[in-house]
């Protein structure tokens, strides 16, 4: 994920509080569950340590109503001058998170948003599109713009047999228009590919499709066409839906392993790789890493001493001693504005974290 969206704790100070429970309020007791959910986690907070004007900051926050269906998770990140990070996401969190640290707890969230997608749909026929933005973690569109055909004749549209010498000529009319129409739903959508969203789903006829693709052949962005979904009809949903998700998921694991392959393949050549905290945490030093990648579980089964790699930055602030891993290393990314993601074990060469680097240097002063 993009470290962009954390970049107000940059010049927060610790000890902090970090929370992330269900907020969902999907039963007919769902307020009542919500509070002792957060009750839960502040007392948690407080047996931490946490002072009052801390927990109540937390309280405020997690109890602030949601328009969601559930399942809804919410954030919560306070240290002594209040919240200083929060969000909101259609997520289960089955395993709460009440932490207070020197350090922000952000692993499970960051969990949660690498494999968070943000796609662009199109759902086109010949009358035109409809063209939304939407994030997977959101149940509904963040923007949207529906073209349709303005002042065309309805024989425009449709393929009509009037027979006689005449029906070249309305095929070849109906055949433009829905070319005008693909053209406006290509534009919508490269705007879009501009300003940064590279997922295109793209649903509906199958011959608007095929025009809108082809007129898509030398755009950034990774076209996917689904086979359901029609404009305006009534029981298309849920096929839609279901594609929609299938899709997302398979962007996911291909991105993963996209990742996986590259730390594969700069191993094999012995470059612009480490692998390690020792090692991960002294390219932090030199500024030089671009995508940490770690397992939370084992990160945080480790800790760090700052101390012991000199010229690392982990905020202001914080006490002598060790550090978790995963806690400190993602610190260190947000403040060198690097990539995380989230990779198995396995997969990092039998390590808890690895990263991909910006320029090639061998280790210096690595920790044996």
């Amino acid at each position: 994920m993009d470290t962009t969206d954390l970049s107000t704790l940059k010049q927060a100070t610790g000890p902090f509080a970090t929370v992330l429970v269900d907020v969902s309020h999907g039963t007919e007791s769902g307020d009542q569950e919500h509070g002792l959910r957060v009750r839960a986690a502040c007392d948690q907070l407080r047996e931490q340590g946490a002072g009052d004007e801390v927990v109540d900051a937390v309280t405020r926050s997690l109890m602030e109503p949601t328009d969601r269906p559930a399942p809804v998770g919410r954030l919560v990140v306070a240290n002594a001058g209040g919240v200083v990070l929060e969000d909101v996401a259609s997520v289960q969190v089955d395993q709460p998170v009440a932490t207070w640290a020197p350090l922000p707890d952000l692993a499970a969230w960051i969990e949660h948003r690498d494999s968070t997608v943000a796609f662009v749909l199109a759902l086109v026929d010949h009358t035109g599109g409809n063209v939304s933005i939407h994030t997977s973690d959101v149940p509904t569109a963040l923007e949207e713009e529906v073209l349709e055909t303005d002042g065309r004749r309805a024989d425009d549209i449709n393929k009509v047999s009037v027979g006689g010498w005449a029906q070249g000529h309305y095929e070849t009319r109906a055949e433009n228009a829905w070319r005008d129409s693909a053209e406006e739903v290509v534009d919508a959508i490269t705007s879009h590919v501009r300003a940064g969203h590279r997922l295109v789903l793209l649903a509906g006829d199958p011959t608007s499709k095929g025009m809108v693709r082809e007129r898509l052949e030398d755009s950034p962005a990774e076209i996917v066409e689904l086979e359901s979904g029609q404009r305006a009809e009534d029981g298309g949903d849920e096929a839609l839906q279901e594609a929609i998700r299938s899709a997302l998921t398979d962007h996911v694991v291909q991105r993963r392993l996209a990742l996986v392959h590259e730390v594969k393949e700069r191993l094999g050549r012995g470059e612009s790789v480490a692998t390690g905290v020792d090692d991960v945490a002294d390219a932090f030093v030199r500024g030089q890493v671009d995508t940490l990648l770690l397992d939370p579980a084992s990160a945080a089964e480790l800790e760090l001493d700052p101390t012991a790699y000199q010229g690392l930055s982990l905020g202001e602030g914080l006490p002598d001693g060790p550090l978790r891993v995963d806690q400190a290393l993602v610190a260190a990314a947000v403040l060198t504005d690097a990539a995380v993601a989230v990779s198995p074990r396995a997969a990092l060469g039998g390590e808890p974290v690895a990263a991909l680097l910006r320029w090639d240097q061998a280790a210096v002063g690595s920790q044996e």
